[in-house]
């Protein structure tokens, strides 16, 4: 018997997995066990014809492939190569003494050729825990597992070449290098195409600084999606710990094949059509990432809020407060990373125009009544701001004059999100209670404007604190350290007057 030590994919983490492969006498067959999903146990028929046409001789007799721990679900095709591995060293067609200190994902195709596949950063993560030299990929997987630092990354194009490899020819697989970054910056819309819209884009400049959830609620062509596909562009660069976090899940998902280190933060726009599994991810038997964790430290825009299944929109509820997905199935329980910055947009009604000061709305107050319902009132408290967005006038467009360009922005953006770190370690929008209890203290004439507007605009606790972490976010970007009563009047409005012009359903 011989063992080859691959991994195998559970949430952002591989766990290894060993391939053990025993020939006995009997009548030929393949038998692949160990909790094998029907993508695994095909790898039979592949690696079967990838030796045979590599030029080896398939063993004649009994092949059994156990993969161990035989208690946990594989899935997927990167045990390809390690099998036909196992298989050609268990033949004696490859000396068994290497394989020790090695761990070996990838697909293989009839031919024998190497195919990418998902996960191959966290493979090499795994291998690095396990204590093994050297990791052995698919050359398209090179840049993206030379990201993990204390393995050798070993590439190959062909079953021909690994076998070449572990008979002692060094160059056969060659030793993969982590992909420089771009010293290019990536074309992102810039704020300043943005006309008219004064007071949505000081909010759009809140929600990048402090993290903060947004809903913009306009008609048509109020400019709603002009401003979102804007954000990124005031959004800082990722952090290393961050890009090796986005790097992960774009590996789990596939999204990153041929890559290097994630760089950009993720915008992610999933059509209203997508279903729950999408959105937060799911599937069986093994649950893969949604919109929501590929979005994870980007933005996940969702355009026509109201379009969205409800019962797909009920399932962000508990994400946008814990920061993660966790998705239970028979085969275990998955947790995928969802620190999204959620940018929502929505008609006030089905025609749009409810509350446009020229066009009269077409819609019936029951129509209206039933769109806006679709949206439930605790997904739309989890939204720190309510921004109303209304139609701009000829002249506003018309105008010589750009907007402020993203490049000012995006430095006001920078400098208010690095005051947040240094007091307090992370971004407005994630503070706790207890924590804004500290940070945020109100003088007397503020507490009496919170008061008076909690009960007109109905805000809970939960708006009670979201409102007070906005107004914190307002206060650093105007560079002090206490919020003042001009901050809480700013943040309220911030959330009270969409509401009001949601309340002309009424």
């Amino acid at each position: 018997m011989n063992t080859v030590l691959s991994a195998t994919l559970r949430g952002v983490e591989a766990l290894p997995c060993e391939v053990e492969v025993d020939i006995a006498g009997g009548l030929p067959s393949v038998d692949v066990v160990g909790l094998a999903e029907a993508a695994v146990r095909e790898a039979r028929v592949r690696v079967r014809a990838a030796i045979v046409n590599t030029g080896f001789s398939f063993p004649v007799g009994r092949v059994a492939v156990n993969l161990a721990p035989a208690h946990s679900r594989k899935d997927g095709t990167g045990y390809d190569l390690p099998i036909a591995v196992a298989v050609l060293a268990a033949h004696g067609d490859v000396p068994a003494t290497k394989l020790a200190g090695i761990l070996v994902v990838g697909e293989l195709s009839l031919d024998g050729s190497v195919r990418p596949v998902r996960g191959a950063l966290l493979a090499a993560e795994a291998a690095r825990k396990a204590g093994r030299a050297v990791v052995v990929v698919p050359r398209e997987n090179g840049a993206e597992a030379a990201l993990v630092r204390g393995v050798q990354v070993r590439t190959v194009t062909h079953l021909r070449e690994i076998v070449a490899w572990l008979k002692g020819k060094e160059d056969a697989a060659p030793i993969a290098l982590a992909s420089p970054p771009s010293p290019e910056a990536w074309p992102v819309p810039d704020l300043a195409d943005v006309r008219g819209q004064p007071f949505a884009r000081r909010a759009l400049e809140v929600a990048a600084a402090g993290a903060h959830n947004i809903l913009f609620i306009g008609g048509p062509g109020a400019g709603k999606t002009m401003l979102a596909r804007r954000l990124p562009g005031i959004l800082p660069p990722l952090g290393d710990d961050e890009a090796l976090e986005v790097t992960r899940i774009a590996s789990v998902a596939g999204l990153n094949i041929g890559g290097g280190l994630v760089r950009r933060r993720p915008f992610r726009a999933p059509h209203h059509s997508t279903t729950s599994a999408g959105l937060v991810g799911g599937g069986a038997p093994l649950a893969r990432p949604g919109e929501l964790s590929l979005a994870h430290h980007g933005i996940l825009f969702l355009d026509e809020l109201p379009e969205f299944q409800r019962a797909t929109l009920e399932m962000l509820r508990e994400p946008l407060e814990s920061g993660e997905v966790t998705l239970s199935r028979a085969a275990g329980v998955v947790v995928y990373p969802a620190r999204a910055l959620v940018v929502c947009a929505m008609n006030p009604c089905p025609c749009g125009q409810l509350g446009h000061p020229r066009l009269r709305c077409r819609c019936a107050a029951v129509d209206v009544a039933r769109y806006q319902a679709r949206v439930s009132g605790p997904l739309l408290d989890r939204l720190d701001l309510h921004i109303d967005v209304p139609p701009v006038d000829l002249a506003a467009l018309t105008e010589t004059a750009p907007g402020e360009p993203s490049v000012i922005v995006a430095a006001r953006v920078a400098a208010s999100r690095a005051r947040q770190l240094v007091r307090q370690g992370k971004q407005n929008g994630l503070l706790e209670t207890a924590e804004l209890n500290e940070i945020v203290v109100l003088d007397e004439a503020g507490r009496l404007l919170v008061v008076r507007a909690m009960e007109r605009l109905g805000l809970s606790g939960r708006g009670y604190d979201r409102m007070r972490r906005v107004a914190r976010t307002i206060a650093d970007l105007d560079g002090v350290d206490v919020v003042a009563l001009p901050h809480l009047a700013e943040a309220l409005q911030m959330r009270g007057r969409a509401d009001a012009r949601l309340g002309l359903a009424a």
